[in-house]
């Protein structure tokens, strides 16, 4: 089965039990009921807090998540609440990122922020990581007391890593760190990426399972190779295409300042007059930032092979992630869903949006 056929089917079942907990989400105890009066109020409190999870994404997280756990013997349905919270959790994280970042768009439409305003748009992340919680705790009756707090535990982790990352990111751009290896965009991506993206979904996936220190250590160091090719990927995309026309400008990395693989080469490999034109952009907001001047930095990138060095780095990293998985993560072995888990190997490295 192709894997994106696999992200769809298990997209319908997982949103449909978030949109189980969207639709109860605005209902109150009796002893702390909403005047009818404010129930206008309320609504528009619940339109907001929708957006996001309606628009929906590609369910990737959650996919990794059921996969692992059914690779592992795992019923779905035991499951589907920690892939629902997964989900909700991206939905969240980029309702804060889209402020922080001032983004434009979000899956092919405009950024909550700039529908209302940035303190709406991050009280309804808010709301929504109230309900991740509530999702988790919600395990209790499948998964019983101690799963379910090993669950809640990996994601406290998990969470904790990519919020420290995004912390390290903020700083680097605001104090226009120019300086940066590769080492130090690799270490953002670990957090960001590798973990929340890739590991920490079937790691989640496995502890439903049971699994070993070990064999979470070893889904652990797959997904930081994985991740890193899935950042890469997501960066080369950012310069070079419309992901399937959602989104409306290409660079928009460029124009957020944000420190990629391909930047920090550029930096380090332009003449000294293109460095101080580049540094002289890069040190403006994404507001005083025009066209010509990012597609002057993605030209640039080109003529000096940015991103053939990405593309190369990330070549290389799927290709240890590819072999980890037939060495290591041999313990995935129930099928369909380790065929599946192979083939989403591909589709994270050779997508096109």
């Amino acid at each position: 089965m192709d894997f994106q056929e696999v992200l769809g089917q298990n997209k319908k079942k997982v949103y449909r039990e978030i949109q189980k907990y969207l639709a109860d989400f605005g209902t109150f105890p009796d002893f702390c009921q909403i005047a009818p009066r404010f129930q206008p109020l309320l609504d528009f409190h619940n339109q907001l807090v929708n957006d996001y999870p309606h628009r929906q994404g590609k369910y990737l997280r959650p996919t990794l998540l059921l996969l692992t756990a059914q690779s592992l013997g795992v019923p779905y349905r035991l499951a589907l609440k920690t892939a629902a919270a997964m989900q909700i959790s991206e939905d969240w994280i980029l309702n804060h990122d889209d402020v922080e970042d001032d983004s434009l768009y979000r899956r092919g439409l405009p950024a909550l922020h700039r529908l209302y305003s940035k303190e709406l748009a991050f009280n309804a992340g808010d709301a929504l990581h109230v309900l991740m919680w509530h999702i988790l705790r919600d395990n209790k009756r499948l998964l019983g007391p101690a799963k379910t707090l090993a669950v809640i535990d990996e994601f406290t982790t998990m969470l904790q890593r990519t919020i420290f990352g995004q912390t390290v990111e903020i700083k680097w751009f605001q104090e226009n760190n120019l300086h940066l290896t590769d080492e130090d965009i690799f270490f953002i991506s670990e957090s960001k990426t590798g973990y929340y993206t890739i590991a920490g979904p079937m790691r989640l996936g496995a502890i439903l399972a049971d699994a070993s220190k070990s064999q979470l250590s070893d889904l652990y160091h797959f997904g930081l190779l994985l991740g890193s090719a899935f950042q890469i990927k997501d960066d080369l995309l950012d310069l070079t295409s419309t992901f399937g026309g959602l989104k409306n400008q290409q660079g928009n990395d460029i124009y957020e300042g944000k420190r990629t693989l391909m930047l920090a080469h550029l930096l380090r490999s332009v003449s000294p007059a293109d460095h101080a034109r580049l540094t002289a952009i890069l040190s403006r907001p994404r507001s005083q930032k025009t066209q010509a001047e990012v597609d002057w930095v993605i030209a640039k990138m080109q003529a000096v092979g940015s991103l053939d060095y990405a593309a190369s780095l990330a070549a290389d990293l799927a290709a240890r992630s590819r072999e980890l998985f037939e060495t290591k993560l041999t313990f995935l072995k129930r099928q369909p869903y380790r065929n599946q888990l192979q083939s989403a190997i591909e589709f994270i490295v050779n997508r096109t949006h």
